[in-house]
């Protein structure tokens, strides 16, 4: 029974002069020859008759299908971030790949995060799978400019009126009754791939405030007011370091203590998230690489004239160095603190 195969495939007499240990190869199981070797028999024998002549482009069509899959990388993302049917002038002609489409124009920021933090549901449409995007976040004390800092650096300019800005800005009624703007957590994607995140203030005196005359309901877990809020502040800046790529820290003078430890505890509190391959260094204090840590700029408004001395520069350098001795945020480098 096994040699009936042998008998009836009459592969010497078309194969010429080769020689007989082929045929066993030709006789095992077709499912397990491997597609290189048979493409290369074929550039190998180019001229071939009879019944091995007609197998032979079925066999080499075959081949070359595969051969060409690990060639053609398909680049894995959600359909509505690409074009529908990726014609051949959205390719990319380097990577031979569908172009990105840009993403929707926003008009105004959208809520990400009420301020329950909870996802809202109007923000999914613009979120799409990608991953080709910079993330910028801000955190920073009431009234320091927050989201009139985060309109300036996306899409507005100084010379517009700031009820045009994509971040509302307090208004002069809020600001005569000590009120707060931003609750929760806003978002603004801008054209070129940019996701601006901007926050409701942290430790903010008027959301304690909120929850006291408006006799809110406290999650079971908290029995103090106040500490819902601390708590608050410290998920949210725990969640911008875990997604972003730069924080900006705001204040209005130089310095704030208690923001340091509030810095120092809302960083032991964020979720263990790998730092990407390409990311990955051995460098002081990257911890090998393992864990993933944004930039975070220090960033002062309404500086003074005296500020900008480059003696006063100088020491408030050396604070923030021995403030954040042992912090693994990535603080140092060109825009470490800005005026």
């Amino acid at each position: 029974m096994q040699k009936t195969p042998i008998i009836l495939a009459k592969p010497p007499a078309e194969r010429g002069n080769k020689a007989a240990p082929t045929p066993p190869v030709s006789a095992g199981n077709p499912t397990e020859k491997p597609i290189v070797l048979m493409k290369s028999r074929e550039e190998s024998k180019p001229s071939a008759t009879g019944d091995g002549a007609s197998q032979a482009p079925a066999a080499s069509g075959k081949a070359e299908k595969e051969f060409q899959r690990p060639t053609q990388p398909v680049y894995q993302i959600q359909n509505r971030g690409m074009a529908p049917t990726a014609p051949s002038s959205n390719v990319d002609p380097v990577i031979g790949q569908a172009k990105l489409q840009p993403p929707e124009r926003m008009k105004h920021a959208i809520k990400l995060v009420d301020d329950q933090m909870n996802w809202c549901d109007s923000a999914m449409e613009y979120l799409l799978d990608q991953t080709d995007v910079l993330v910028i976040g801000i955190i920073g004390l009431q009234g320091t400019g927050k989201s009139t800092i985060m309109s300036l650096l996306s899409s507005n300019t100084p010379e517009e009126d700031q009820r045009s800005y994509v971040f509302r800005a307090q208004t002069q009624e809020i600001k005569e009754r000590g009120g707060n703007q931003t609750n929760g957590i806003d978002f603004f994607i801008t054209q070129e791939r940019i996701i601006f995140l901007d926050t409701q203030p942290i430790l903010s005196p008027a959301v304690l405030d909120h929850l006291i005359n408006n006799d809110r309901k406290l999650p079971p877990e908290y029995s103090l007011p106040h500490t819902y809020v601390e708590m608050q502040s410290l998920q949210m800046t725990a969640f911008l370091f875990t997604v972003c790529h730069a924080v900006l820290l705001v204040q209005d003078w130089f310095t704030d203590l208690n923001l340091y430890r509030f810095l120092q505890t809302a960083e032991m509190l964020k979720p263990s998230t790998p730092s990407p391959s390409h990311e990955s260094s051995g460098g002081p204090g990257s911890d090998e690489g393992t864990e993933y840590y944004p930039n975070i700029v220090f960033l002062q408004n309404k500086a003074r004239r005296e500020d900008f001395c480059p003696h006063n520069l100088k020491k408030m350098h050396m604070v923030i160095d021995k403030l954040m001795l042992h912090s693994h945020l990535k603080y140092k480098g060109k825009s470490r603190f800005a005026l």
